[in-house]
């Protein structure tokens, strides 16, 4: 496979941009510890896989094609972007405390993960663009898209888990009613903002 390095080095730099999963792995391990990210971390992971192999098929190919489906699915990413915002900002600020009781199921993480990133038409169109690029398609093409995929799949795991432990240093202060109303406020206006802005994007 040709320029694996540098497919591998787009991936890293893709996956630590901002964006609203960057943002939900950030507020969950600030509000829940690292361990209560791990199950959204592995939402956006499986969300990646499963929309990369969505590029790869007929629905790709429309979602790349067709105006009104691109429009229908980036509405649907906007509607629930905005929904976890204000879900959010409403949260007590109790949340955020260190208590083990506070923290939501694995499965209910993974689920908000997985939607999140389910729901993101750019990450469709990453898959279309960038992969390709990187495969030879007159040798065995399936094992190489395979490679890639679990390659973006994994770097999005470690990347996010660095930035969750990153963000459990802040947690003590953050635990302070003034800091767990902070962060809901910001994360949930950002969320909000996230939606709004993919809702105003067009192709």
């Amino acid at each position: 496979m040709d320029a694996y390095l540098l497919f591998l080095i787009i991936t890293v730099a893709t996956v630590m941009s901002p964006g609203p999963g960057v943002l939900l792995t950030l507020t969950n391990a600030i509000r829940f510890g690292v361990s209560g990210a791990i199950g959204g971390i592995l939402g956006l992971a499986v969300g990646a896989f499963l929309i990369a192999g969505v590029s790869a098929t007929g629905l790709g190919i429309l979602l790349a094609t067709s105006a009104v489906a691109f429009t229908v699915l980036k509405f649907i990413g906007a509607a629930y972007l905005i929904y976890l915002g204000v879900k959010l900002w409403r949260a007590p600020p109790a949340v955020i405390e260190l208590r083990a009781a506070g923290r939501r199921t694995l499965p209910r993480q993974f689920a908000e993960g997985l939607g999140l990133q389910l729901t993101n038409p750019k990450a469709v169109f990453f898959f279309l663009s960038i992969l390709p690029q990187f495969v030879t398609y007159d040798s065995a093409h399936v094992g190489q898209f395979a490679l890639l995929v679990c390659t973006y799949s994994v770097v999005l795991v470690v990347v996010h888990l660095i930035y969750a432990a990153l963000a459990r240093t802040t947690r003590q202060w953050l635990a302070s009613d003034s800091g767990g109303r902070l962060v809901n406020r910001l994360g949930g206006g950002t969320f909000m903002c996230f939606g709004l802005g993919l809702a105003a994007t067009s192709r």
